[in-house]
């Protein structure tokens, strides 16, 4: 999943998106008002995380907050702001923001209410995602075939979860990329080839079929279940 966060602080969005990274998403930063808003528009994304002061417009995140619920009704933001005021709160949420969190804050709350937003959204995906005999479990990211409990990394599970969700669906590379990394990506091109042969390892023992196909020149895919 795709989280934009929004925060002028360059350390404390450093944090961030470390922090979400390393559970899994794939995270872009915008460290001004007018370029979270540009981001949003250009690009897709499942959870915004948005600082209620930023620079660049003359009411900074809550202004983002507006512009954000004109683009989309439903894609869920998490407002961040170092003002407790109720007033402030009441503000962040008639703005349009789904939950709000003071700073400073601890960043396994940060990733309990960006977990409980995604649960809530419209998009949110079925608690378990099944297809070619393997079961995925979102809340463990876990994989279960013929019984065998398969651990996978945050990234492994990234773009098995992408593959899966999207069963039947040829994903490139490029795609993959954008989901499971995120659109700034600069490290070596064969990266979705290195974790796709990661998760054939993990999910077939000798006998198994190999669930993900690979269409040469297009991308990957796993059929769905007819």
């Amino acid at each position: 999943m795709r989280i934009l966060v929004v925060e002028d602080d360059v350390a404390l969005g450093d944090v961030i998106r470390r922090a979400l990274a390393e559970t899994g998403y794939a995270v872009t930063i915008a460290g001004t008002a007018p370029g979270g808003i540009e981001a949003f528009e250009i690009d897709t994304y499942d959870l915004v995380v948005l600082d209620l002061m930023l620079p660049g417009l003359p009411d900074g995140g809550m202004g983002v907050c507006r512009r954000i619920r004109e683009i989309n009704h439903d894609t869920p933001v998490l407002m961040l702001t170092a003002l407790d005021s109720m007033r402030s709160k009441v503000a962040g949420l008639d703005a349009g923001a789904d939950d709000y969190i003071v700073k400073p804050f601890h960043l396994v709350e940060l990733l309990a209410r960006t977990r409980a937003l995604l649960r809530r959204a419209p998009r949110a995906q079925p608690p378990v995602l099944t297809a070619q005999g393997v079961t995925l479990i979102p809340s463990t990211q876990t994989a279960i075939r013929d019984g065998r409990t398969i651990d996978l990394t945050p990234k492994e599970y990234a773009v098995l979860e992408y593959l899966m969700r999207n069963a039947g669906t040829i994903i490139s590379s490029t795609e993959l990329i954008d989901h499971a990394w995120d659109s700034n990506y600069e490290g070596f091109s064969n990266v979705v080839q290195t974790y796709i042969r990661y998760l054939r390892q993990k999910l077939s023992t000798p006998g198994e079929s190999d669930i993900i196909q690979t269409r040469r020149g297009a991308g990957y895919l796993i059929a769905a279940d007819e």
